[in-house]
């Protein structure tokens, strides 16, 4: 059967905690590390996940590390080029290096690239400060998707709202303003998020 594209981030988490730490995570570390609000959410994951044959619960319902992938993919992780710093709070240079950076393995394509957060103004959307974001290479957004931005040569990651002619880019946290995007700038959109993961 085949997953969605939440179904496949949530086998992806379990699968990534899992070769980093020798265990499954628990429920609690699934809600924290995927941005639920609720168990009760993971436990709809779980459920789905598991009659369809992708997930098992091999110590019972009630295991604290119950999870186990039934189709096990590859133990040694996928990489992509981290590029460097984006501000998620104020504009700053993204800068290029040659590190790469171990992400799920579903995320590996040619256009998709790494950068690192730094700032708070996207905590509404569950990305904080220190976090990883794959992004997918792109000069299109559709309205609302998160977008790796640049202004001015300067980058930034905000949510894409073009609005009667022109465009804004919005923060998720009410302590930022809005940047409205003026004609006499020079904008272009870089890439899209796809994923946003942080490091235990």
């Amino acid at each position: 059967m085949d997953l969605s594209f939440k179904q496949q981030k949530f086998l992806s988490f379990v699968q990534r905690y899992t070769v980093q730490y020798g265990q499954a995570p628990s429920y609690e570390e699934i809600m924290d590390g995927m941005g639920f609000a609720s168990l009760g959410t993971v436990h709809w994951y779980v459920n789905a996940l598991t009659h369809n044959g992708h997930l098992d619960r091999s110590k019972g319902p009630n295991g604290k590390r119950a999870l186990a992938l039934t189709h096990e993919e590859p133990a040694r992780p996928a990489r992509l080029p981290l590029l460097g710093l984006i501000a998620a709070g104020e504009p700053i240079e993204a800068l290029e290096n040659a590190e790469s950076i171990s992400v799920p393995t579903p995320f590996i394509h040619p256009d998709n690239f790494v950068l690192q957060v730094k700032g708070d103004s996207m905590v509404g959307d569950h990305i904080q400060d220190g976090d990883y974001i794959i992004v997918r290479k792109t000069a299109e957004a559709n309205p609302g998707q998160i977008v790796v931005a640049l202004i001015n040569g300067e980058a930034t990651l905000k949510r894409y709202q073009p609005t009667n002619g022109h465009v804004e880019l919005h923060p998720r946290n009410p302590d930022y303003p809005v940047i409205m995007v003026h004609k006499t700038d020079h904008f272009k959109i870089n890439g899209v998020l796809l994923y946003s993961f942080r490091e235990y």
